[in-house]
């Protein structure tokens, strides 16, 4: 109980649930809502102003209301982030401005302001939430206008309407998280598998050196002739051992790849007709040059998919112990749609295995950028 009313009180919100519901009508909707905010905080103001009594003036200062205006509006800046704070701002915001105007004074655009805030709780968030916020505003509407109590009687009604209605959208909101997490845990299974291949190759040829020391080196003792051929014999064995992870992270169906792993020499091949490629480097590690060979093919691919027609330039090179992959394309036709959407969560997977950094976002003639950061570290 206690865990609940301190996420609903002065818990953390960084779910950005509104700029996802409202998807590409997102600006709009935020412009309508500060201008619907803008109005009523005039509203309010203006009621403070015109029917204060002088003796109420006198004790309050004309200046409060400036501050009912900032606490009318400021919710709904509030709200283009979480309707959580925003709520949190106008539930004591409520009581203030009830007590300024002395109750009966407050007018109706009390309730039309604070009611679309609840609304935006109960229509985002888990049940728990929704019900510790119902409650304390319940709580709040009798205490702050005894004259209007009953009305405290229509805040679970609303709520239970609006939140029957959310419910679906909360649905796919879970399950879309359960898919980028599905996702993750595919890619990095998929990453565990490209790098087996590359370690594998390395440990080869720790064996093949380990076996060929007595042959290739001259006078070597028996402690070291030894030593070689346990060295040997233990890096044997941990192939033997990746192999037999390898096929825990093999999925069903899932037949290991006979070629070998691509790198930094063969992103050029990537390119399409009208693409320009340059790259400049080619001594990283195998593992470096293969993140770099999939992320440019997945943005090449990308681009093909949602914006065919489209150009691209990929450059390739090392900046201050960095390997520096840089890959935009300008604007195309229209999407033709299909592909995952789970793009994005390899590349990030794939650089973050590396520690690096991967940006991604729309350039300013339309087109899409792509660039990844990736430390090279020691080779």
């Amino acid at each position: 109980m206690f865990r609940t009313l301190y996420r609903t009180i002065l818990g953390p919100d960084r779910t950005r649930v509104l700029p996802k519901a409202l998807g590409r009508f997102r600006v709009p909707a935020f412009a309508g809502l500060i201008i619907y905010g803008f109005v009523w905080a005039i509203i309010g103001s203006a009621t403070y102003v015109d029917t204060a009594y002088p003796a109420e003036a006198t004790k309050y200062g004309d200046g409060w209301w400036v501050l009912i205006f900032l606490v009318t509006l400021g919710p709904y800046v509030l709200l283009i982030w979480s309707p959580l704070y925003a709520w949190r701002v106008a539930a004591p915001a409520f009581y203030f401005v009830s007590f300024l105007l002395d109750g009966d004074r407050a007018g109706a655009f009390q309730y039309w302001t604070a009611l679309p805030l609840l609304i935006g709780v109960a229509a985002f968030y888990s049940r728990e939430i929704v019900v510790t916020a119902a409650l304390i505003t319940m709580a709040i509407v009798p205490f702050a206008e005894p004259q209007r109590a009953a009305l405290a009687f229509y805040v679970p009604l609303i709520v239970a309407v609006v939140y029957l209605f959310g419910s679906r959208g909360r649905a796919e909101r879970e399950l879309e998280e359960e898919r980028g997490s599905k996702a993750a845990l595919e890619e990095r299974a998929r990453i565990a598998r490209e790098m087996h291949d590359v370690v594998a190759h390395h440990m080869s040829m720790v064996v093949v050196r380990c076996e060929t020391a007595p042959y290739r080196l001259q006078g070597l003792s028996e402690e070291a002739e030894k030593e070689f051929a346990e060295l040997g014999e233990a890096a044997r064995e941990a192939i033997t051992d990746m192999q037999r992870l390898l096929g825990v992270l093999r999925t069903n169906g899932h037949e290991p790849e006979r070629e070998p792993q691509p790198g930094i020499s063969r992103i050029p091949e990537l390119t399409r007709p009208g693409d320009e490629a340059e790259v400049d480097v080619d001594d990283v590690p195998e593992a470096v040059g293969l993140t770099a060979y999939r992320i440019v093919q997945e943005a090449l691919t990308n681009a093909t998919r949602h914006a065919p027609g489209s150009r691209a330039s990929v450059h390739v090179h090392k900046n201050e112990g960095r390997l520096d992959v840089l890959v935009i394309n300008t604007a195309g036709g229209p999407s033709m749609g299909g592909g995952s959407g789970q793009g994005l969560v390899g590349m990030r997977e794939r650089v973050a295995v590396h520690g690096g950094t991967l940006t991604v976002k729309a350039t300013e003639d339309g087109g899409f950028l792509v660039r990844a950061r990736i430390p090279l570290g020691d080779k």
